[in-house]
């Protein structure tokens, strides 16, 4: 596929994974369009796209009147709206269920209506497995949401597949893992741990590894993009759901000590697990991305002391952007 010239969308561009994926469809020579309620307190960071002038259109993905002509020339559409923190939907799921349920809905109804052969990427989450039966974790994992936002962020990926078998829209899926890099949310934990702990990296102070045993997998947010690219690129994966994983597995513990080896700063305490957490942690997880990669030929090109190295510098330059 050829991206210059071609009318894209990105929706949530001004978060983290969005504004990324932004960046490089401008330097492939797209005409972006942003779609963006432009919500601080879930990632949206004017400074994400500092340098560049994208068409924002500073609207909810469900406002069918502020985005139904953009919707109509879009050519590609990268849906990356959401609110991800699993905390605040446990303690506003009323909210989390409007964010990440009926908003993909209503979007999803407009884009059949106007413009049903866009090709479109759904950012989903491999948080909905819930505590892994078994590792890796291939896509026909049994499905068991430990948390709200894993239950809305299921149906939005299930109204998107539906969509697809039904009325043939062009859609793909991909159940995303601990993405990481620059601009990243590392004011709080909102997005990923990983990002307070960052911060505190680069402030020289502690933070707390709960727990320490349990792996995971992270995907440098460059190794994302690509993924998206792929993924728009391949005519296999129309219909497809797939896993998306990244860099060999670590324990939290062991993160922690790269991290600051890497960073030069910090330090850390291990604690136990906060008891409301500790409810909706889903322990071990390591994603199988075989599908994907035998699909699309993705590989992921960043070791994870390289991104981590990537991500401190970029926070020590423009922390003031992101505290």
């Amino acid at each position: 596929m050829s991206w210059r010239g071609k009318p894209v969308i990105v929706t949530g561009g001004m978060g983290f994974i969005g504004s990324n994926l932004v960046r490089r469809l401008i330097d492939a020579g797209a005409t972006v369009t942003v779609i963006d309620r432009m919500l601080a307190q879930y990632g949206a960071n004017p400074f994400n796209l500092s340098g560049l002038q994208p068409e924002l259109i500073e609207a909810d993905i469900g406002a069918e009147a502020a985005i139904f002509e953009a919707i109509g020339k879009a050519a590609v559409i990268f849906n990356f709206a959401g609110q991800t923190s699993h905390m605040d939907s446990m303690k506003q799921p009323l909210e989390d269920l409007r964010l990440n349920q009926e908003a993909n809905l209503r979007f999803l109804e407009l884009v059949r209506r106007v413009n049903p052969q866009v090709r479109l990427i759904f950012s989903s989450t491999r948080q909905f497995y819930g505590p892994p039966h078994y590792l890796p974790v291939d896509e026909k994992h049994p499905i068991a949401p430990p948390d709200i936002n894993g239950i809305h962020k299921y149906a939005a990926e299930s109204y998107h597949m539906l969509y697809a078998r039904v009325h043939g829209m062009r859609t793909t899926a991909l159940r995303l893992t601990n993405v990481f890099g620059p601009r990243m949310r590392i004011r709080d934990a909102k997005q990923t741990f990983l990002g307070i702990w960052i911060r505190h990296v680069i402030e020289n102070s502690r933070f707390e590894v709960w727990g320490g045993e349990q792996k995971r997998d992270f995907t440098f947010v460059d190794d994302m993009v690509d993924a998206a690219f792929l993924a728009a690129e391949t005519e296999a994966t129309v219909g497809q759901i797939y896993n998306i994983g990244g860099c060999p597995p670590m324990s939290l513990l062991e993160l922690a000590e790269l991290l600051i080896r890497t960073g030069g700063g910090g330090g850390f305490e291990r604690k136990e697990f906060p008891a409301e957490r500790k409810k909706i942690d889903i322990g071990d997880y390591v994603a199988d991305d075989t599908a994907f990669r035998t699909a699309t030929g993705w590989q992921p090109k960043t070791a994870l002391a390289d991104g981590l190295k990537q991500t401190i510098a970029f926070y020590r330059a423009h922390a003031a952007h992101y505290l």
